[in-house]
């Protein structure tokens, strides 16, 4: 009597929560609703349920969920070959995981990107969708984990320890192609505006005084040039993610995965990716350790310091239009004021400014969480994974508006450059081969203090003769190097 009241009772609960949309799942910590509709499971329910910090989704990161989805299929085959799962299971999981790989079920990752634990969340995540998809595709229903369990199958000879860094670097890997793809565009940009401004002659500037003659193309051409470093600075660093640790479960000694895994696995994640992983020798060593983010990270933040350069650069040079100098003009992206009337502010190259400065402060950040690793795991991965990620995402769209929106649509104002040539006192340093750096300093001087020309003192004090002065102040021979004879 007391059992069927019991089975009584357990069946009304079932038929409620199914009235409400709901399935029951259970884990170590008791049961939990879990929406009725959800390739998730009760552990992700629960990082739902304990993480609302970031509001930044693992599913705002499509390639993070890809590269997982890769690390499981890598998983599943290695464990299928390895003869530890059957054919029927591997290959439900198997499908479950393309389908990841194909851009599918990536709303049911709504974990936080900032969470404790490790990563614990995200890997079982990744597990629960893959197994209960997987469930469907073996004719059963979501939640049936008799057939199919998150932990045993999909999570089988892994643990998050290995999982989740593996993750971690392959999404690296392919946000670094859009990052590197965003500044390509760049560099052709700034090379295009090289090429345009060749001719434009203007005054060059050490510590923001009058140097000598150049040319506005000398200029963007050496931006260029200074931003391609970063692309092979960034291949140089990126190469540093390619060794990984799976196979190693836990700590890194491989308890629960069977022998042969950590290079099996690695190959076939190669195969899968195209990508030359390999594992890591010492597989201890390998699962705390973050010196590759670092890296990586300190590249990003290389890249932002010069990029954020540039745009002071562009700034000052179209500052003005009337009081500044006024040398080249930013295209009018809005309004600049409330309250003053016609003015128009150099958004595009403030807001790329701000980007870098969120880059910079992400290192920061990611050089604390690296050191903050104890013993045989660095619990912070979470905070130096979502760092890297906003800073890669950011670039990126940054360096997409500086160029769609700024870069492209540069003028430069020629006569106001090579006004300002003329009435420099630094082309007095063109003079010092012919009349010494003492004499030229005297005339600099001169000039200064009289507003007059340098060209017209040289003359009036007879210090050279009309055409050899002529010849030495020919702005082409004042952009390149040549032969002169004092």
């Amino acid at each position: 009597m007391l059992n069927n009241h019991v089975d009584s009772l357990q069946k009304n609960k079932l038929n409620i929560m199914a009235e409400e949309k709901f399935r029951l799942e259970s884990d170590l910590l008791g049961e939990l609703k879990v929406p009725v509709d959800a390739y998730y499971g009760v552990q992700t329910q629960r990082g739902i349920n304990n993480y609302h910090i970031s509001r930044k989704k693992m599913r705002d990161y499509p390639d993070y969920i890809i590269a997982m989805a890769y690390v499981k299929l890598a998983a599943i085959q290695t464990n299928h070959s390895l003869g530890v799962i059957n054919d029927e299971i591997s290959g439900a999981i198997s499908k479950a995981c393309q389908e990841l790989i194909d851009g599918k079920l990536h709303e049911n990752f709504p974990i936080d990107m900032m969470q404790g634990g490790a990563g614990t969340s995200v890997n079982m995540n990744a597990n629960e969708v893959i197994a209960n998809r997987a469930l469907e595709i073996m004719g059963h229903k979501k939640g049936e984990y008799q057939y199919c369990y998150p932990n045993d199958h999909v999570n089988c000879g892994q643990s998050t320890n290995d999982v989740y860094p593996t993750s971690i670097r392959l999404a690296i890997i392919r946000m670094n192609k859009n990052l590197v793809s965003s500044l390509t565009g760049l560099i052709s940009a700034l090379r295009y505006k090289g090429e345009e401004f060749k001719d434009v002659i203007k005054m060059g500037r050490t510590q923001l005084q009058d140097a000598v003659p150049m040319t506005s193309g000398q200029e963007f051409s050496a931006y260029a040039n200074n931003l391609e470093e970063e692309i092979l600075n960034l291949e140089r660093n990126v190469k540093l993610l390619h060794e990984i640790n799976m196979g190693g479960t836990a700590i890194g000694t491989g308890l629960n995965a069977v022998p042969g895994f950590a290079k099996l696995c690695a190959a076939n994640l190669s195969k899968l990716t195209g990508e030359p992983f390999v594992s890591a020798t010492d597989l201890v060593e390998a699962t705390p350790d973050t010196g590759a983010y670092v890296s990586y990270s300190s590249a990003l933040k290389r890249l932002a310091i010069k990029l954020s350069k540039i745009c002071n650069d562009l700034r000052l040079m179209a500052s003005g239009p009337r009081c500044g100098l006024n040398e080249i003009n930013l295209p009018p992206k809005a309004p600049g004021s409330s309250i003053m009337p016609g003015k128009v502010n150099p958004v595009i190259p403030e807001v790329t400014n701000q980007v870098c400065f969120k880059v910079i402060g992400n290192d920061t950040t990611i050089s604390f969480a690296a050191e903050a690793g104890q013993l045989e795991l660095n619990v912070m991965e979470p905070v130096i994974t979502e760092s890297l990620f906003e800073s890669l995402v950011w670039l990126s769209n940054a360096i997409d508006t500086l160029v769609e929106e700024c870069i492209l649509g540069i003028t430069v104002n020629k006569e106001r450059c090579y006004e300002m040539v003329k009435n420099s006192i630094g082309i007095v340093t063109a003079l010092n081969p012919y009349i010494g750096y003492k004499t030229c300093t005297k005339v600099a001087k001169e000039a200064l203090e009289t507003d007059r020309s340098v060209y017209d003192i040289v003359l009036e004090q007879g210090l050279m003769t009309q055409e050899k002065l002529d010849e030495a102040l020919n702005p082409k021979n004042m952009l390149v190097s040549h032969k002169f004879i004092k």
